[in-house]
């Protein structure tokens, strides 16, 4: 599975294409953030993804969960989001 590591700096929209691009190609992708702005821009990222998403008829779950890493020998807390391609929803107008 591929990782994605988003820093408080990335672009939301580089990042949502790079996710829609995995859940299509691979139906997953993690994704890792630490610190409160690189989550801010893995959220908005997110759902900027949903939205490349609708004309394949996909959407996406995640579950994000509190990891520990290494990070130049140091141990940091991210935040990983576990996201999977699952099929849209159908819709029905009346």
């Amino acid at each position: 599975m591929e990782t994605l590591r988003v820093s408080g700096t990335s672009r939301p929209n580089a990042i949502a294409g790079a996710i829609a691009a995995l859940l299509r190609s691979q139906g997953q992708v993690e994704i890792q953030a630490i610190g409160p702005a690189a989550v801010n821009q893995a959220v908005k990222a997110l759902a900027i993804a949903r939205g490349y998403l609708v004309g394949d008829r996909l959407d996406l779950y995640t579950q994000p969960e509190f990891v520990k890493l290494d990070v130049h020998e140091e141990e940091r807390t991210a935040v990983r989001f576990f996201v999977q391609g699952i099929p849209a929803p159908v819709t029905t107008q009346s």
